[in-house]
């Protein structure tokens, strides 16, 4: 960490460098989750797509094919519970999307709460500077606290904002992962029915 790094994060005190430890978990979890999902296959719908047109579930590679293959082995089940045991599958997959976003969550709630927090602080600080000055401070030295006051919020604000993108993201691809498995279980009931 270079000295100036070290000047800006002391200048914003103890809220600064909890944000700048946010920052960074910010940034591990996103990398995480990028890692997770790939290999989880979140992003491969091509293979089921040839699975439930080929009607062979052998190999499957991807949460789709995964899930399909899944399904082909619950349909030799009783109806009721082949779908019990589908609806099972398929919330076992989803919660694995979601897995590891409850930090993220966590994380843009209360970085700009923290910010906040260090500015609120920070204003104490330069109003109790003004109060033992006797209302005679130099207003460029109350200027200067006020400005080291606000750096938290907009470090806080910096740090959620990001962080909300990131998880909104992750979302949007749990919400089409779960379209694609409620697809292929419909399509694989309907076509077990037709052909029974």
């Amino acid at each position: 960490m270079t000295p100036q790094m070290l000047e800006f994060l002391n200048t914003g005190g103890p809220a600064l460098w909890a944000i700048a430890v946010l920052s960074i978990l910010v940034m591990a979890i996103v990398l995480w989750k990028l890692w997770r999902l790939s290999l989880m296959g979140a992003w491969s719908a091509g293979q089921a797509e040839k699975m439930l047109a080929a009607r062979d579930f052998t190999n499957p590679k991807g949460l789709r094919s995964r899930f399909a293959a899944e399904v082909a082995t619950a349909r030799r089940l009783p109806e009721a519970l082949a779908r019990e045991e589908v609806t099972r599958l398929a919330q076992r997959h989803l919660a694995q999307m979601r897995g590891g976003l409850r930090p993220l969550e966590l994380i843009v709630t209360i970085a700009p709460l923290i910010g906040l927090l260090g500015t609120v602080l920070g204003m104490i600080e330069a109003f109790q500077a003004l109060e033992t000055t006797g209302g005679q401070a130099d207003p460029s030295v109350l200027a200067g606290g006020i400005w080291e006051a606000l750096l938290t919020t907009a470090a806080g604000m910096a740090v959620a904002i990001p962080a909300a993108v990131a998880l909104s993201w992750f979302e949007a691809i749990a919400e089409r992962v779960q379209r694609d498995l409620e697809d292929i279980a419909t399509r694989m009931f309907i076509q077990h029915d037709a052909a029974a």
